[in-house]
């Protein structure tokens, strides 16, 4: 079989990649074989303002220009639900969230998304005592939905091979490589914390942060706002609302623990003040960089294997942007933006 590429990887990076390619009428198969799924346990929400600092995302603006009409093509492509646009309130707890808030909205990359004002009202539900500041343009795409979805799809056009990618199997040369019975032009590879395997990328600084969340169900809550504290509390629908997420830095297995959901719970007693029931607890590995920038570009000496990877905790967003820097990177020979490209890494 003579293609033009082999993806590693079925993720939000892998479905964004072969996606493009679709749209580029280029041939390719992805090797799939479920061991990493951050992208499927993570909550799929997107944002443009960090609401721990009141600081802008960066690139948020081009991310979601690029990112909504993305969502929307494949919501009609399967004639599915998948992005659900829903305004954020966040907790304040103190005078001076409120003051700084006040002082982030008059910074013009900012003021698009945030109000100006405080919220007073009460909220059935919900402590918080100095208000909400409102955040919009921000939402959830239900990747537990969207994945699977693109996996089936992939299946059925013969472009899924359900296998772990062997590396010792690739054999490089100038112009293609070869896997197997595949003949490939390029090979891009989108494991997420899989990365580390990889003999050809496995030198870049892509760290993993374990990410846990659960699942509770509360018929008094109701809420129909992404509710942000030291938590995001996001309701599913049928009184049910997923809640995240742990950070830690030391445990790489994909196991949930009970430390896990005792801080969860802990944070979440602050946040909401009804009854509640946990149904489900989830956790994954995020691939994360220390300078908070995702890793894509081409190998040094192998110029056709090339990486999308270390989207973390932003990858709804950044997926769609990257896949198509990167293809007209390596098709068009177009520049990386430096801030994503591997050769800033020294």
């Amino acid at each position: 079989m003579e293609i033009d590429y082999i993806i590693v990887g079925l993720g939000l990076a892998g479905l964004s990649f072969s996606e493009k390619l679709l749209d580029e009428n280029k041939t390719f198969v992805v090797f799939e074989d479920n061991s990493y799924k951050s992208s499927f346990v993570a909550g799929g929400v997107y944002n443009p303002v960090i609401l721990k600092r009141f600081t802008p995302v960066w690139n948020a603006y081009e991310q979601l220009q690029r990112s909504k009409p993305f969502y929307k093509k494949l919501e009609d492509k399967f004639s599915e639900k998948f992005d659900t646009k829903i305004e954020t309130k966040k907790v304040f707890t103190s005078i001076g969230d409120e003051n700084n808030w006040f002082a982030a909205c008059d910074k013009p990359v900012l003021s698009r998304y945030m109000k100006p004002e405080i919220f007073k009202g009460d909220i059935k539900g919900v402590n918080a005592n100095f208000g909400f500041g409102e955040v919009t343009g921000t939402g959830w795409v239900d990747t537990k939905k969207l994945l699977p979805t693109y996996r089936k799809y992939l299946k059925g056009i013969n472009k899924l091979i359900e296998e772990r990618f062997d590396y010792n199997l690739l054999k490089i040369e100038e112009n293609s490589v070869k896997y197997k019975d595949i003949i490939a032009k390029k090979v891009v590879f989108c494991e997420g914390f899989g990365l580390h395997k990889n003999p050809f990328f496995n030198n870049l600084p892509l760290d993993g942060a374990k990410g846990e969340t659960i699942t509770i169900k509360s018929a008094e809550l109701n809420i129909n706002f992404l509710l942000k504290s030291g938590i995001f509390v996001l309701p599913l629908g049928n009184d049910t609302y997923k809640v995240g997420a742990t950070f830690n830095w030391l445990d790489k297995t994909a196991k949930p623990t009970k430390e896990g959901r005792e801080e969860l719970e802990e944070k979440l007693k602050k946040t909401i003040n009804v009854p509640y029931e946990v149904i489900e607890q989830e956790a994954e590995v995020r691939p994360t960089v220390k300078d908070r920038r995702p890793l894509v570009g081409k190998h040094p000496k192998y110029q056709n294997l090339a990486i999308l990877n270390g989207l973390g905790t932003r990858g709804v967003m950044l997926a769609p942007t990257l896949s198509e820097q990167l293809y007209n990177h390596l098709e068009n020979d177009e520049e990386l933006d430096k801030e994503i490209n591997i050769n800033r890494i020294k």
